[in-house]
């Protein structure tokens, strides 16, 4: 007698509107922390009088207070719920904004973008889960997909708003008002969210700190996202300051517009390809974007360059974020989120300040090359580490 065949497991629907309420809570945080990346170069070194190497430092701050709570956060998260993270995230990225209206030496605004971090860790770390909570496991890429639309889509929307914001005029308390007035927002539906009724209940001895399962994918996150920060803290001055261009928002937008559109689109690429082979692509395109920006120096190169490299970053959190969660207790889900995101923190403030110090010794092409050597290194981890082929 044959056996009968097993059926295949049923799709959920994920927008609901729960999930949509966490998506819009993310999209409003992110225009808010997106719009100001086309700001802090300009305002370090025009209004506080400082160098390129200030510039990094000041977008290292921010990784700094990421990295120090995120595996906190994680652990909160696990055992109190994600709300309160999403919640209070918010209220102090809010805060953190509005006083950078306030302080006006560069010491302040660096404690200042500190503290904006560890709002930003309880944010994300939250707002995450609440994500991968709302979606069974075989659905898991396409859900951190449709989350990435709430980042990305800021990253599209952000910086046009900062560049309209900012102005000839250098309106920069304009800009601390209206992002923190973004964050306020994510604040607001925040609220709203709920967790869901099945949440699993919380690990023995309050959980990890650092979750292993995430430590591998996260190497690979950190060094294909170097590049991303090399990206967003000196693109605009890579073009005022070399190609005499003043105005990019149309740069940024063509990056968050594209990643916003692969996500959407191809939401399921994750799932369908597989997390390894996903990264592989995200990797090698990262690359080859920067170094179309490094080998054809012209706006045209850059417009170019961000294109293919926008294709690559598209893939490149899903894929590992996935990776990470792969076999782990559902109970330790925030935990591996918190650790995995800590990459992308370690990238945005040593990767920052390793492009500062580059920028300022050499030179912007300098700098946007030494990004590539970063993806290539994290290309041939993830191909040839065991660790990563699960």
């Amino acid at each position: 007698m044959s056996a009968t065949p097993t059926a295949a497991p049923s799709r959920r629907a994920l927008l609901t509107l729960p999930f949509c309420l966490i998506i819009g809570s993310g999209l409003a945080y992110f225009i808010g922390l997106a719009m100001l990346n086309p700001v802090f170069g300009p305002y370090v070194k025009d209004h506080l009088g400082a160098g390129d190497v200030a510039v990094g430092v000041s977008q290292g701050a921010f990784a700094v207070g990421a990295i120090t709570l995120r595996p906190y956060a994680g652990r909160i998260g696990d055992r109190f719920g994600r709300r309160p993270l999403v919640i209070g995230g918010a209220a102090v990225v809010a805060a953190a904004t509005a006083m950078f209206g306030v302080v006006d030496s560069f010491g302040w605004f660096v404690a200042m973008r500190a503290l904006a971090g560890l709002g930003e860790a309880a944010f994300f770390v939250g707002a995450a889960t609440m994500i991968t909570d709302r979606a069974p496991v075989e659905q898991r890429g396409e859900a951190i997909s449709y989350w990435s639309i709430a980042i990305y889509g800021g990253l599209a929307l952000g910086p046009m708003l900062g560049e309209a914001v900012l102005g000839d005029e250098n309106r920069y308390g304009w800009c601390w008002a209206i992002s923190a007035g973004a964050a306020t927002v994510a604040l607001l539906l925040g609220l709203l969210t709920r967790e869901i009724d099945d949440r699993p209940p919380p690990p023995p001895h309050g959980g990890k700190l650092i979750h292993r399962a995430a430590l591998a994918p996260g190497l690979v996150l950190f060094l294909g996202f170097v590049s991303l920060a090399g990206w967003q803290g000196f693109v605009k001055l890579y073009a005022r300051d070399d190609l005499g261009v003043d105005n990019v928002a149309g740069v940024f937008t063509l990056y968050g517009v594209l990643i916003l559109v692969i996500r959407i689109v191809g939401a399921r690429l994750p799932d369908r390809l597989g997390a390894r082979r996903a990264g592989t692509g995200a990797l090698a395109l990262g690359a080859a974007g920067m170094g179309i920006v490094v080998v054809w120096p012209s706006i045209a190169g850059l417009y170019v360059g961000t294109a293919v490299f926008a294709l690559g970053q598209s893939l490149a959190y899903p894929a590992m974020l996935v990776l990470s969660l792969s076999g782990v207790d559902d109970s330790e889900r925030a935990s591996v989120v918190g650790t995995f995101s800590s990459a992308f923190d370690l990238s945005m403030g040593l990767g920052g300040l390793v492009c500062g110090v580059v920028a300022d010794v050499f030179d912007y092409r300098t700098m946007f090359a030494t990004c590539v050597a970063f993806a290539l290194v994290g290309l041939a981890y993830l191909r040839t580490s065991p660790s990563l082929r699960r």
